[in-house]
């Protein structure tokens, strides 16, 4: 069998090579879901602003002269320095089912850390915690999120074999959107919410969202501040974040909760389904893939739970009923009949308000895998 090559990708054609590779790799997989090009030069590029506090290194594998795989080795000094580790990330990590290619790709990562002082190795992960992470361990097939990773099975199988062990697990759900808000939570809401001088706010147009919107970024920074692996965005982060998703947003799913002196103290922000307006784009949005998304913002049944948290001081006072209540209440007008979650860190307090308090169904688990170098 032919040699493997690794090449760091040093030039934009190579740099196309590295996005375009999945898409070809999983053309013919159904619930693979292809990200956006010009996304993706965003990110990779010094146009991401989280270049400021990471460095990163991305490496293409050759045999025979074609792509057989891709990685991107990431560290992440703010990370790092906040919970008193050395670790180098591996993301944007497609291979074909060979071990030898995982393996040449994922050494290269390693000696990338190694030479950068790191003693251990983790992943999937993006720059920040806004970018993709986490494999899925089970349900490969799946449904998936436009904001969450594919991965085939073989995936799994060969982080297993090559010494790697599961650092965190998180959990997807579905669920029935437009199920009815029963009289007893709509009046505790009502108790809630006049006892704790609580009000839900209502942005009626897209201009409007934009100063809730840096108000919902910073309750983020605070509401998932002790979660696995996570660290406030910069303030550039999160501009290039309010430009990202709030395109997406559908006003009537966007719920946020404030006190008395007008401070977030919880949100919610959904977006309608785009998986198959994203599948038919292929990744590009000229010259026809803006179509298909433009009318899948306005024609959808199924909506992804994009966000949605609570400030640590008003966890366990019901608060998240508020706004679940309220999307609810707007997924019976629109017709809307199932919503998906992002990934939730089992154990955390809203996977248990998902297994307690609704009609869930589990998707997939998902993990991040690691090990010292």
């Amino acid at each position: 069998m032919a040699e493997i090559v690794v090449k760091t990708v040093e030039n934009r054609r190579e740099l196309r090579k590295f996005i375009a590779f999945p898409n070809k790799l999983f053309k013919n997989v159904p619930s693979y879901i292809p990200a956006l090009d010009f996304d993706e030069v965003n990110l990779l590029t010094d146009k991401n602003p989280s270049l400021e506090h990471c460095s990163r290194e991305l490496f293409l594998a050759y045999r025979d002269g074609k792509v057989v795989g891709r990685v991107a080795a990431i560290i992440n000094r703010t990370v790092n320095e906040h919970w008193q580790k050395k670790a180098v990330r591996f993301g944007w990590f497609d291979f074909i089912e060979d071990y030898d290619v995982f393996n040449a790709l994922l050494d290269k990562v390693v000696e990338y850390g190694r030479k950068n002082g790191m003693d251990e190795i983790e992943g999937p992960f993006g720059f920040t915690d806004m970018d993709k992470e986490c494999w899925a361990i089970d349900n490969f097939d799946a449904r998936q999120n436009t904001s969450t990773l594919y991965n085939p099975e073989y995936y799994v199988r060969f982080i297993e074999r090559a010494g790697y062990e599961i650092k965190c697990k998180w959990q997807q759900y579905s669920m029935q959107a437009n199920q009815p808000v029963p009289d007893k939570v709509a009046r505790l809401n009502k108790i809630i919410m006049e006892k704790y001088h609580l009000h839900l706010v209502k942005v009626k147009s897209r201009k409007e969202i934009y100063p809730h919107a840096w108000k919902f970024f910073h309750s983020i920074n605070e509401s998932f501040k002790d979660l696995y692996d996570f660290v406030p965005m910069t303030e550039k982060e999160i501009g290039v974040y309010i430009k990202e998703y709030i395109p997406f947003v559908n006003l009537d799913f966007v719920q946020f909760v404030e006190d008395e002196n007008d401070n977030l103290v919880a949100f919610g922000l959904s977006i309608p389904d785009l998986t198959k307006a994203y599948k038919k784009a292929n990744g590009k949005l000229f010259p026809f893939g803006w179509y298909h998304i433009l009318r899948a913002l306005h024609k959808f049944d199924t909506i992804d739970l994009l966000l949605n948290g609570v400030l640590p001081e008003w966890q366990k006072r019901g608060v998240h009923s508020i706004y679940y209540s309220d999307m609810n209440e707007a997924a019976i007008r629109f017709g809307v009949h199932t919503a998906y979650t992002n990934p939730q860190i089992m154990g955390n307090e809203a996977v248990k308000i998902w297994e307690t308090q609704y009609h869930t169904k589990p998707l997939m688990q998902r993990a991040v895998f690691g090990k010292k170098i």
